[in-house]
């Protein structure tokens, strides 16, 4: 995307916030002590009251006139995804270190450019394809090392809850790349705040089925609970992705791509430094880690310039 000339803000101000605003995600569901779709709805539900209210200052729900059932049918899919990439992520942040889940899940640059080669007909550089191989083997090294726990701990339990938790997050990376990949069309026929309006609130409705199907507590939540939840709706959904959405208007979308990568780095040092949470994550994770942000550092690099829902986070 070329950028504009004259934004109102320094897009570097923004990202800088934007970062940090997706960093707090990983550490606040490891506060929490709520349900991992009670969090999703909880999160969904304060960042949907508050993009009402710019829907209807700004008059921008009227773009919804011209959306067709095609249209219509991409918000329900990309909705859909969006919600299992709730589920999933969040459950993998109670069973995995966040440093491993947080990595893991920002797999999808990566899986966003096999989905585009594969349904979009947008064939790969060679650069994305050494990326994506690069990521992979960062996957495995720090999935190993989670086997490796499962095997010579005392608790294999302890063990093979990380490694389920590390398959949820590559599920979450996987998940969210649908929704992107689902959203692009919606994306050039409608601004930021009506598009994700949409999305999110097809995702809002999807996620309290699923609750209520599997009998998830989401009412009742304490006012502890409740202060994590709207934090995550303004820091990560409002704060970090609106921010990138924004910026995405007057920088090229790769440098958006790199700032996102930001997040891995400061969820962990935010988790590590948080009394609460005092987790210092584990050779391998800092290893697999370290390979799998290498690759995909490569591969948004060089993602194609009108992609730029693929350097929308989501987490």
């Amino acid at each position: 995307m070329s950028p504009h000339r004259t934004p109102p803000v320094s897009p570097v101000i923004v990202l800088a916030f934007a970062a940090a605003g997706i960093s707090v995600s990983g550490p606040l569901v490891r506060l929490s002590h709520a349900a991992p779709l009670a969090i999703a709805v909880g999160r969904l539900g304060f960042s949907l009251v508050v993009i009402a209210a710019f829907l209807v200052y700004t008059g921008t729900w009227r773009q919804y006139r011209r959306l067709t059932r095609g249209d219509v049918g991409a918000a329900v899919a990309a909705g859909a995804v969006l919600a299992l990439h709730f589920w999933s992520w969040i459950s993998s942040i109670g069973m995995t270190s966040v440093a491993a889940s947080v990595v893991l899940v920002n797999m999808s640059p990566a899986m966003v450019a096999i989905g585009s080669a594969m349904w979009l007909r947008e064939r790969p550089t060679g650069r994305q394809v050494i990326g994506m191989a690069v990521a992979l083997v960062g996957a495995v090294v720090l999935a190993w090392g989670d086997l490796r726990t499962s095997s010579a701990s005392a608790s294999a339990l302890l063990g093979s809850r990380a490694l389920l938790g590390d398959v949820l997050a590559l599920l979450g990376a996987l998940t969210v790349s649908g929704y992107l990949l689902f959203g692009r069309r919606l994306r050039q026929k409608l601004d930021l705040w009506p598009y994700v309006g949409l999305v999110y609130g097809a995702c809002f409705v999807f996620v309290c089925v699923l609750a209520a199907l599997t009998g998830a507590p989401v009412l009742g939540q304490p006012p502890r609970e409740l202060l994590i939840f709207g934090a995550m709706a303004f820091g990560p959904m409002l704060l970090g992705h609106t921010g990138f959405n924004w910026a995405l208007r007057y920088v090229p979308a790769y440098v958006v791509s790199l700032v996102a990568l930001t997040e891995p780095v400061g969820a962990t040092l935010l988790a590590a430094l948080i009394p609460g949470i005092a987790e210092v994550p584990s050779v391998f994770t800092f290893a697999g880690g370290g390979i799998i942000l290498t690759g995909i550092l490569m591969t948004a690099r060089r993602a194609p310039a009108r992609d730029d829902d693929s350097a929308q986070p989501t987490d």
